[in-house]
């Protein structure tokens, strides 16, 4: 089921829920319980993609099974009757087929990955099956005396030992994986009542569940409010939340309340959706029910999808890809440049050629960006609390030129070769101290911090479309963001590769807010 689009509901939210200036701004740094600071204290690893470990098991089978083939086919065949490429094509195709047949008996999931029994007899039939359908195509095809039996006999046993050791490797993988938490969703629940403690109960009963449930939220301080929900602790209010998943690993919220809330649930999202998690709303009390393709499932608690993570799983595979491989071009093609600016700061003024910036980053994560100094060394900004203007007195005669033309971001490129904090394309990181006027940025624009849900870049939409450099207006940043949500939920690697190619006739042409 497609989610629910961020704009639709986030206008449903404005009309239900009160207006932005009667509510505190959500991201002010909360006081969390000693409940949620003791889950956030504990040491929380990266997690790895379920959908991208089956993927790359899928790759390795047909490599292994393909290499195993060929490898005899030249050692022994070859030697004996020469080389022929219907040979060839018949291992990529046994090969091809063996890894669908793997496929169709369901041993490409990372809970079948951790038994043994299950996946090994699924997979040794399916392989026998496979060499029973090459026989049988042989037979009819008239082509069984030109196939050598030894070959095909050492293929099915050693690929058979490949496959097995490769399973068992596998299986003391993804087990320390589980053990370190990498496979698992860290969930929070939002309800602490009736209805959050039968949710609670019912995703645990399962079997082979990959939920961490972490503790439930809930704004109610009366009765019905449950200090303990099936055995987790309430950790705090819904306004907690976004906090909360600051400082640790958040992979889903799920709502335990009834669709008929609605405007509760409306009031809340509009809070949440800054973050870069699932959210979905629980359909286990429901009575009205939909289709069963409606929803989506944990395990057999069926769920409606309201807001999906940005860029996960592959995609996040080819966007790291594309940041180091093309980044890495980038670089090297940009180190001689790089080399003149330096020289030419070090030679217009002393200090030192690079400094270090706080910038928002995923998740509102502080990083340290790299530029060049474009400023007087005594009059450094570090934390940009006061806008660079135009004409500006502390910035240098080279540093008005590297402003104008963006140069001073090419440091930037080493955070995102060797630190990977920043991205090619992206939204462009913000000073954390970042204003319009006295208010900062995110006291200026509603659900500002929803452009933190994937890495900022060096370049990005809204630069290419004009909306970079001083920010003296409410327009200006209000469009920033605007582009940036519509880059979020239209990313592809062709997006990314037209903004990357885009961007030095934007430099030239859409500089006139740059100083």
């Amino acid at each position: 089921m497609e989610p629910i689009n961020a704009r639709s509901m986030l206008d449903a939210a404005a009309s239900a829920a009160a207006s932005s200036a009667d509510r505190p701004p959500i991201e002010r740094r909360r006081r969390l319980s000693a409940a949620a600071l003791a889950v956030t204290n504990q040491k929380v690893r990266r997690a790895y993609s379920p959908i991208v470990i089956a993927g790359a098991v899928r790759l390795a089978d047909f490599v292994l099974l393909s290499f195993v083939g060929i490898a005899l086919y030249l050692g022994y065949v070859v030697p004996i009757s020469g080389f022929h490429w219907e040979y060839v094509a018949a291992i990529i195709g046994m090969t091809a087929t063996a890894v669908v047949c793997f496929q169709a008996a369901d041993i490409y999931e990372v809970q079948v990955f951790r038994g043994q029994l299950r996946q090994m007899t699924r997979m040794i039939s399916s392989w026998a099956f496979v060499f029973l359908l090459f026989i049988g195509a042989s037979f009819f095809a008239k082509l069984g005396g030109e196939v050598s039996r030894l070959w095909l006999s050492a293929f099915f046993c050693v690929g058979l030992a490949g496959l097995i050791a490769e399973r068992l490797f596998l299986r003391a993988l993804v087990r320390g994986w589980a053990r370190d938490g990498r496979l698992d969703r860290r969930t929070i629940i939002v309800g602490s009542d009736q209805n959050g403690e039968k949710l609670i109960e019912a995703l645990k009963v399962q079997d082979d569940s990959d939920l961490d449930i972490l503790g439930v939220f809930d704004d109610r301080n009366d009765a019905r409010a449950l200090e303990t929900c099936a055995g987790s602790a309430k950790l705090g209010k819904v306004d907690d939340i976004v906090e909360f998943a600051r400082r640790t690993r958040v992979d889903l919220v799920l709502f335990a309340l009834p669709i008929s809330a609605e405007t509760r649930i409306l009031e809340m999202l509009k809070k949440l959706w800054v973050l870069p998690v699932d959210i979905r709303l629980s359909a286990h009390t429901n009575k009205l029910r939909f289709r069963p393709r409606s929803y989506s499932y944990l395990g057999k608690v069926p769920t409606l999808d309201v807001f999906e993570a940005p860029i996960t799983d592959w995609d996040l595979v080819m966007k790291w890809l594309f940041d180091h491989v093309v980044g890495g071009i980038i670089l090297l093609l940009a180190l001689p440049v790089m080399a003149l600016v330096a020289l030419a700061i070090k030679l217009d003024s002393p200090g030192p050629v690079l400094f270090r910036q706080k910038r928002f980053g995923f998740n509102n994560e502080r990083i340290d960006v790299f530029k060049f100094r474009s400023l007087y060394h005594h009059q450094a900004d570090p934390t940009a609390s006061k806008v660079v203007t135009k004409n500006d007195p502390r910035v240098t005669r080279v540093g008005r030129f590297i402003r104008k033309t963006s140069l001073d971001e090419l440091p930037q490129l080493f955070n995102v070769v060797f630190k990977s904090n920043l991205s090619l394309v992206g939204p462009r990181p913000h000073a954390v101290q970042g204003k319009l006027q006295s208010r900062l940025f995110d006291e200026a624009v509603d659900g500002y911090f929803a452009r933190h849900r994937v890495k900022p870049g060096i370049t990005g939409w809204a630069q290419i479309n004009g909306w970079r450099g001083e920010v003296d207006s409410e327009e200006k940043i209000q469009k920033r963001v605007e582009f940036d949500l519509y880059y979020i939920e239209n990313w592809s690697v062709l997006f990314d590769l037209y903004i990357l190619l885009k961007t030095p006739l934007a430099l030239v042409t859409k500089n006139e807010n740059a100083y």
